[in-house]
C-alpha cells in the first residue's frame, strides 16, 4: 500500500479530519492525498499559499516574522500550521514552506532547506530538512514523501 493510501485508510479509521497548507510543493502534497480514493472523507481542504501576501492574507501569518525571519522559517512554518488548525477546523494539519530552486537560496537558506509542520490536537512538530539539490522536482517530490511520514509518526 502506498504512503497516500496508508494515510487515507489511518484517518478514515481514526476518523481525522486533514488539512494541508503548501508553498514550495505547490499543491503537490494536497494532490497526492486527493488521488487516494476515500480521501473527500478526511481530507478537509489544501492551500496553496505561495507569495508572501497570501501567507500573510490567508493564513494569517504576521508581517513581521516573514519581515524578521522570511518566509522559509520555522517561525513562518508553525505561524502557517497554527493558523491552518484554527481556519480548517481539521485535527491534523500540515504545513509547508522552502526553497524548492532552482533559484533563490542563499548560504543562509540554500535550495533544498524546507520547514515541514505538523499539528496534532494541540501537540505540534516542525521539521527542518535539507533535501539534496537534484533539481526542483526532486525536491517537491522529497518534501511530499517526508511530509507524509511525519504525518504517520504523528497520528
Amino acid at each position: 500500500m502506498n504512503l497516500n493510501k496508508k494515510i487515507v485508510s489511518l484517518l478514515k479509521r481514526k476518523k481525522i479530519k486533514l488539512a494541508i497548507a503548501e508553498s514550495c510543493t505547490g499543491g503537490m502534497f494536497s494532490g497526492a492525498i486527493t488521488s487516494v480514493s476515500g480521501a473527500s472523507k478526511v481530507f478537509t481542504m489544501g492551500l496553496v499559499t505561495y507569495s508572501n501576501q497570501a501567507k500573510m492574507s490567508i493564513l494569517k501569518v504576521p508581517k513581521k516574522i516573514i519581515q524578521k525571519h522570511g518566509a522559509v522559517s520555522i517561525q513562518c512554518c508553525l505561524s502557517m500550521v497554527n493558523n491552518l488548525f484554527k481556519i480548517s477546523k481539521s485535527n491534523v494539519c500540515v504545513s509547508i514552506t522552502g526553497i524548492a530552486g532552482p533559484n533563490g537560496g542563499t548560504k543562509k537558506k540554500p535550495v533544498g532547506l524546507v520547514y515541514i509542520g505538523i499539528k496534532n490536537g494541540k501537540k505540534v512538530v516542525v521539521s527542518k530538512n535539507f533535501f539534496k539539490n537534484k533539481g526542483r522536482s526532486s525536491i517537491q517530490k522529497a518534501t511530499v514523501k517526508k511530509a507524509a511520514n511525519l504525518i504517520l509518526q504523528q497520528i
